[in-house]
């Protein structure tokens, strides 16, 4: 059994017991978290495709961490005109381990 959810901005295909790092959600280390936004669902008997989201689905996780990707630098750069700019980035991240979907 598995479940496509949508959150970030993203779509992820889960089951239970997969760990995925997906964008920043508010939340504590250890806390479990609701994912309500479930776009599909995969049963003994078929698959389940919402009207954007299925009915009475949702995906409960835990969060094992909270944390920032790597850097990425952003540079800018112009020639001939000496303009040069650069810049550093972390992503912040929330690391999830899925228990449970409810279909």
């Amino acid at each position: 059994m598995y479940a496509i959810i949508a959150t970030g901005g993203k779509q992820y295909q889960v089951k239970e017991g997969d760990v995925i790092y997906v964008e920043k959600l508010d939340g504590e280390v250890d806390s479990t978290i609701e994912l309500g936004n479930v776009l599909a669902v995969s049963k003994e008997d078929g698959l389940v495709v919402g009207k954007p989201v299925v009915e009475g689905a949702s995906v409960v996780a835990k969060v094992l961490a909270q944390g920032k990707a790597k850097k990425i630098i952003v540079f800018k750069y112009k020639r001939k005109k000496d303009y040069r700019r650069k810049q550093g980035h972390r992503q912040p991240f929330t690391k999830l381990s899925i228990e449970k979907i409810n279909a």
